[in-house]
């Protein structure tokens, strides 16, 4: 009798244990980067980054050209392996939920002659849930219909995707992530030469993402359209320099240090934090 109690007692600790588990996870930012280094050719390309993107946030990661910002994104989705620190999503190691990751890559590394139309292209996104041998399914078909409406791509799903303009084809990369219905939205240089209406359409489509609790990471070069739709902004280079709303990031010194600029320069002013 006192043996069945002790493993009831037992089962009863671990079912409390896993509970407690689920909510730490619950709560858990769904992404959180802590003191990640990552070298590239001898050189070191992150130094001890830290950074945390919740729900129903839109973080913007910006810092001059070389300053780790598509390199972090790459330690995140497990295509560079840090050699010190930590990646984690939603409190789990990143290497058991990197499939449920939307990445937008920057447009020029996408392969555009390869003989798809914009709906396989989409599908591609799906890949990770798919799997290589099996079909796509009903849900899978939803979930391309849904993510092409979003983009306003839908009349374009059978056109292939080397005849595509610039903005389409940034709206194909766009609808591709959010085919996988993630959690998590990676997006690299999303709005880089593109044209006005879709410069729109993207820039509202991601506050109704982050308005749906969805976690937003961006590396843009455009600074104040960043300042201007970011719950945060993230300065970069090499090492995390200032993170917080862009309201509170006013002090030039901060922009001076990521950007290594003076005062004077163009981009301060641009950004209405010069002296």
């Amino acid at each position: 009798m006192d043996q069945d109690q002790g493993r009831a007692e037992e089962k009863d600790k671990d079912r409390a244990e896993e509970k407690d588990k689920d909510r730490a996870e619950d709560r858990a930012p769904a992404l959180e980067v802590e003191d990640v280094c990552v070298e590239l050719g001898g050189r070191l390309a992150l130094d001890r980054v830290d950074l945390a993107v919740h729900t129903g946030e839109l973080v913007g990661l910006i810092g001059p050209n070389g300053a780790g910002k598509t390199t972090l994104l790459r330690a995140v989705l497990g295509l560079l392996t840090p050699h010190a620190g930590s990646v984690r999503l939603a409190g789990r190691p990143a290497s058991l939920s990197r499939g449920t990751i939307g990445y937008v890559p920057q447009r020029h590394e996408f392969a555009w002659d390869f003989p798809l139309s914009v709906e396989k292209a989409v599908l591609t996104g799906r890949a990770h849930r798919i799997g290589w041998l099996r079909r796509a399914g009903a849900e899978d078909r939803e979930a391309v219909d849904e993510a092409l409406r979003r983009v306003a791509m839908s009349d374009l799903r059978h056109r292939p995707i080397g005849e595509l303009s610039g903005g389409q084809r940034q709206r194909v990369l766009v609808a591709r992530a959010l085919a996988l219905r993630p959690a998590l939205m990676l997006l690299d240089e999303p709005f880089t030469g593109l044209d006005v209406p879709t410069q729109e359409l993207l820039t509202g489509l991601f506050e109704e993402l982050r308005q749906e609790d969805k976690a937003l990471l961006m590396t843009t070069h455009d600074l104040p359209a960043a300042a201007g739709m970011a719950s945060r902004l993230c300065l970069l280079n090499r090492t995390v320099i200032a993170d917080g709303p862009p309201e509170t990031l006013r002090d030039p010194a901060v922009w001076l240090r990521a950007f290594g600029v003076t005062e004077s320069d163009q981009l301060l002013t641009s950004l209405g934090v010069s002296r």
